[in-house]
């Protein structure tokens, strides 16, 4: 029910920054679900999107090398970012406003910042020619036409799907379902009891093997656990079109083909912080903290747990490895003389289609923030469902221009992935404390422990952009 008070309006809205969008509309929050497994869902995509290259490869490849002394790290990594993700939810269930949107009100021009860094962080499409190499691996073919086909694929799933989040969220449902019949199977044939009796290490004989493998990639492996980059920043986006808080009032992002065009939405909304209001905003907020633990957080840091016990059963001490996709077709294959050829196919299935799950999701990401930011600053009228379309076509153009170049893995361009990953972290980090403590009303700002979490990711991602790019532009100088 709107408000129509016009001095409790105005206080309401007052703490936004108007110079460059107009003040949120005022209007009650809704009620918060009584019932939370229809709602359940943008914490699955993060896990889901955030599986890949590193669960499947650069933390096994960590176990390999020194056993499961440096697991401890992804939880670390995990909490980081769970804290993050809240803070980016807490603004757009308080606005219905994406974060991106929350820092453009004050400076234009930070949604473009950040969708750019996102463009370049994927301008390589790595993942899809990762999950194209282990589908080489089980049927043959050429990686390089097996990833353009799946690109094409990407671009009509995500461009046909009448709502465009629906066809994400049932995708990344099933691969992780997928992922978990991998972990249960595996369980039972292929980790032997000798590596089961070494999980206490992770708690136990915790290690930073700096000397063996590197700062870079193991503050890499601490602070990318699970997702990193831009696709935090998504969860906005994920939470709106799922019907979050005050994002139930704006509507979802349809395909142009197929899709159903709903309303333009307002600038945004606010709530006045009265006791009916607070007392959703409660509601709301239990329930966003335990959707993010409980499928965000448990599932990514079960998966590279098991992923890592897996690699520490198999390939354990083996001096032959390399840390990149070809060290899961050498496990692959020592998986196939311990259990038998068919675990070794089946691994390699799930693998390819983890990876694709994730190819999936960044391409969405990548299209959904950018869409986001021409529609909110620059182009108020434009259709935003036709805007993600092109950039979803334009970021597979680009990706199959790569490929078909014969690029193989571009040295500049996982460069600036790997720097700008960190540095998107290290500036949306200092942002959210901006938004969420000058913007929304003060019974909801950010304090406390939350605060400091904050404080600890924009340290944390500082340091790490710092030591990457340093590492990287030796190699490259090198």
């Amino acid at each position: 029910m709107a408000v129509t008070d016009d001095a409790t309006s105005r206080s309401a809205a007052d703490s936004f920054p108007t110079r460059t969008l107009p003040r949120p509309e005022v209007r009650d929050l809704p009620d918060p679900p009584k019932k939370y497994r229809r709602l359940i869902g943008p914490g699955i995509i993060a896990a889901g999107v955030g599986l890949s290259s590193g669960e499947f490869v650069l933390f096994p490849y960590i176990a390999s090398q020194v056993g499961l002394i440096f697991v401890w790290a992804a939880l670390v990594g995990l909490v980081t970012q769970y804290f993050l993700n809240l803070e980016i939810e807490r603004y757009t269930l308080a606005t219905g406003e994406t974060a991106l949107t929350g820092f453009s009100r004050y400076w234009r021009h930070w949604g473009l910042v950040f969708a750019i860094l996102a463009y370049f962080a994927n301008l390589w499409p790595g993942w899809a020619t990762s999950s194209a190499t282990l589908a080489s691996y089980v049927f043959g073919g050429k990686p390089t036409f097996i990833a353009i086909g799946m690109l094409l694929a990407i671009g009509l799933i995500l461009t046909l799907a009448p709502v465009v989040y629906v066809a994400l969220e049932r995708a990344q449902m099933l691969k992780v379902a997928a992922v978990i019949l991998l972990f249960v199977i595996g369980a039972i044939v292929a980790v032997g009891a000798d590596a089961w009796s070494d999980v206490p290490q992770i708690v136990t004989r915790p290690g930073i093997p700096y000397e063996q493998l590197g700062f870079a990639t193991l503050l890499g492996a601490l602070a990318f656990a699970g997702a990193g980059g831009g696709q935090n920043l998504v969860q906005s986006n994920w939470i709106r079109d799922k019907g979050f808080g005050m994002g139930s009032l704006v509507p979802r992002l349809v395909s142009p083909v197929t899709g159903q065009p709903e309303a333009k939405p307002s600038p945004g909304y606010i709530f006045e912080p009265t006791q009916q209001n607070l007392g959703r905003w409660k509601g709301w907020w239990k329930f966003a903290n335990l959707e993010q633990l409980f499928t965000f957080v448990l599932i990514t840091f079960l998966t590279i747990m098991f992923t890592s016990l897996l690699a520490y059963s198999t390939v354990y001490g083996r001096d032959d490895l390399t840390n990149g996709i070809a060290f899961v077709r050498t496990e692959g294959e020592v998986l196939a003389e311990r259990v038998g050829s068919w675990f070794k196919f089946f691994f390699w299935i799930v693998g390819s289609f983890s990876l694709f799950g994730a190819a999936l999701g960044i391409v969405d990401y990548t299209s959904r923030l950018a869409a986001d930011v021409i529609k909110t600053s620059y182009k108020r009228d434009a259709n935003e469902s036709k805007v993600y379309a092109g950039l979803v076509w334009g970021l597979v153009g680009i990706g199959i221009i790569v490929l078909a170049a014969g690029f193989d893995q571009p040295l500049v361009l996982l460069i600036i992935a790997a720097v700008v990953g960190g540095f998107m972290m290290f500036l949306y980090s200092g942002l959210l404390v901006l938004i969420n403590r000058r913007s929304l009303p003060a019974a909801i700002r950010v304090r406390g422990f939350r605060l400091g979490a904050l404080v600890w990711a924009f340290l944390l991602f500082g340091t790490l952009s710092v030591l990457t790019f340093k590492d990287q532009l030796g190699k490259l100088l090198g």
